[in-house]
């Protein structure tokens, strides 16, 4: 069934974390009749199995219902900051938003950061107040908040309850009544916004789309305008959830549509769907910066052609992943991989054992510095290893955070301490309410890597939330920090560190090594170092081994004859011994 323009609605749902959006897609799917109640089942939305055990939704979803003779294009979105740019996807492909606020925990970090996104991109903002049934909602306060934050009127907040159905009838009306329908193409052209694609064995890739101009139906020409491939579409349909074939995709409705190509780098998120090559293409998305990198190495080195092509199947579908090849002389070949966040190179390293079967070795995450060299050229490195030789070396500059956590303003004390410890700068101090303020500071990325939001989390008496985007480079003292093992330099654990922490750094990481390492047959070295300089130092004892248990009787020399036997055997391997490192200590040291 295709309806007009004019009865179409594009919406999504918009949110902190846990806050509800994806209860609230389950209650929409049943009350209108997309899913019958016998197949339902809470997270509906949420099909991959990791994001159902952790209870987060990872990837946006777009499904489609009938409300009162409307066609309604819904497409839920995740919450955390790491997935952000799957939200700012589904924005670019809908008219209006449901901004979804928990009644017991107010506006929260994520709440602001995605509103200012859809905001941006001039949607409708539709205000809804979840969790209205709780014993400790807070539905007076919550609205405040909201009212302060968007500048609409008390009345225009609906008060629903996701989990038993209370008011989901009239935001579905409110949705009706108050998202745009799509404006109509003006230019005599078919076009599609790519928006998300999936790799199919059979029918190759399947592009989901936004219709903007046109209609695509079985067997039309299609072109992309960015790769320049061609194609022909081997079928459309649309979600609900699951693909659904039909006759036309038409101008307004969300969709996908089967390329059959199977060259994964021909389809690219953000690209132009057209029926003709000199079409002209549509606006797009700005390019996924990544802030975190690191490299991924399969345990057995005959996997690295299923790790290529695992990842670049996963990167059709995960579009801010970015990747290219690297060699490691103690890992073997891999990737060195870029992404937006710990929580995103989580959830990678978990697809990619879940979903291909692979065993990897993930390096210490690190972040993109950039480095001025002294004839003046700018690089941007993504690994120490990549650092140049000190006397060509000008300046190093490191990625700085713009940091806002949403807290309890009898809080702020214990919370500034831990930022200000963590590098970071203070702005400003805006407040909410009498009682949760919003603390916005300037820090380095790479405090936020290890174990911050846990710690914010305590010094707040768990109830802050953070949310940060990236303000600016600024100069870092920063040092190359290599460790030697045998007298042998570890490539694959060298790190960047601020040279007043790289004492207790090396330190620690050494001894850290020297509980891993398995001991070997002769004495070995375990040193950490600043250029030539050993700044840090362990020993791990030789393997003792009981040469003369074999001995039963006879003169006293021969015992001490094999004891210097074995002695100067101990000193020669100690000059030529290679220490091979064991996968579970790359794993130790590099999580930190």
């Amino acid at each position: 069934m295709t309806f007009s323009a004019e009865k179409i609605r594009n919406f999504c749902i918009i949110a902190h974390i846990d806050h509800g959006k994806s209860t609230l897609a389950d209650r929409f799917l049943e009350l209108t009749g997309t899913v019958p109640k016998r197949e339902m089942q809470p997270q509906l939305l949420d099909q991959m199995e990791i994001e159902r055990e952790r209870g987060i939704t990872v990837k946006l979803a777009p499904v489609r219902m009938w409300w009162k003779g409307y066609e309604l294009n819904l497409i839920d979105t995740p919450g955390h900051v790491d997935f952000s740019y799957e939200v700012s996807r589904s924005l670019a492909a809908v008219e209006g938003a449901i901004l979804v606020v928990d009644a017991t925990q107010g506006v929260e970090a994520q709440t602001m950061a995605n509103l200012n996104q859809a905001v941006a991109a001039k949607l409708r903002i539709i205000p809804v107040i979840n969790k209205i049934d709780l014993p400790n909602a807070d539905i007076d306060r919550v609205q405040r908040e909201i009212v302060g934050l968007i500048g609409c009127q008390p009345h225009e907040v609906l008060k629903v309850s996701a989990k038993v159905g209370t008011g989901v009838a009239d935001l579905l009306d409110r949705v009706v009544e108050k998202v745009p329908a799509p404006g109509r193409a003006t230019a005599n052209q078919t076009r599609a916004l790519i928006f998300d694609s999936v790799f199919d064995e059979y029918q190759g890739v399947v592009a989901y789309v936004r219709m903007f101009a046109g209609s695509f139906k079985r067997h039309d020409p299609i072109h992309f305008l960015g790769t320049g491939k061609s194609s022909e579409v081997l079928d459309v349909g649309r979600f609900s959830p699951q693909r659904v074939g039909q006759d036309e995709l038409a101008v307004g409705e969300i969709g996908y549509v089967v390329t059959g190509l199977k060259d994964l780098r021909a389809v690219r998120v953000g690209d132009t769907l057209a029926d003709s090559a000199e079409a002209a293409p549509l606006p797009g998305y700005r390019q996924v910066q990544p802030m975190v990198f690191a490299g991924l190495f399969t345990q057995e080195g005959d996997d690295y052609s299923k790790l290529r092509d695992a990842i670049d199947k996963l990167h059709l579908n995960d579009a801010s992943l970015t990747f290219e090849p690297e060699h490691s002389p103690a890992l073997g070949y891999g990737f060195r991989c870029g992404f937006l966040g710990l929580l995103h190179l989580d959830i990678v390293q978990e697809r990619l054992a879940r979903e291909y079967g692979l065993r990897l070795i993930v390096t210490v995450p690190s972040v993109a510095y950039l480095v001025t060299t002294t004839d003046g050229q700018q690089k941007t490195i993504h690994s120490p290893l990549e650092v140049p030789d000190q006397s060509r070396l000008r300046e190093i500059r490191e990625p700085i955070m713009r940091l806002d956590v949403v807290c309890p303003a009898d809080r702020l004390g214990p919370i500034m301490q831990f930022i200000s410890q963590r590098r970071g700068r203070y702005l400003t101090t805006e407040y909410l309410d009498e009682h949760r303020a919003v603390l916005h500071y300037a820090i380095p990325l790479t405090s936020l890597l290890v174990d911050f939001y846990d710690t914010l989390k305590s010094a707040s008496a768990g109830y802050a939330s953070m949310n940060y985007d990236f303000l600016r480079y600024d100069p870092a003292d920063v040092v190359r920090l290599d460790l030697l093992v045998a007298g042998e330099r570890i490539d694959s654990l060298a790190t960047l560190v601020y040279r007043d922490e790289a004492y207790s750094r090396g330190r620690s990481v050494t001894e850290r090594l020297k509980a891993i390492l398995p001991r070997q047959m002769f004495e070995v070295k375990i040193q950490a170092a600043l250029g030539g300089k050993v700044i840090a130092a362990e020993t791990l004892p030789a393997m003792r081994k009981d040469v003369t248990a074999k001995l039963y009787g006879g003169d006293v020399t021969r015992k001490r004859k094999l004891l210097e036997k074995q002695k100067k055997g101990k000193k020669r391997m100690k000059l030529f011994g290679k220490v091979d490192i064991p996968s579970e200590a790359f794993m130790a040291i590099l999580r930190r």
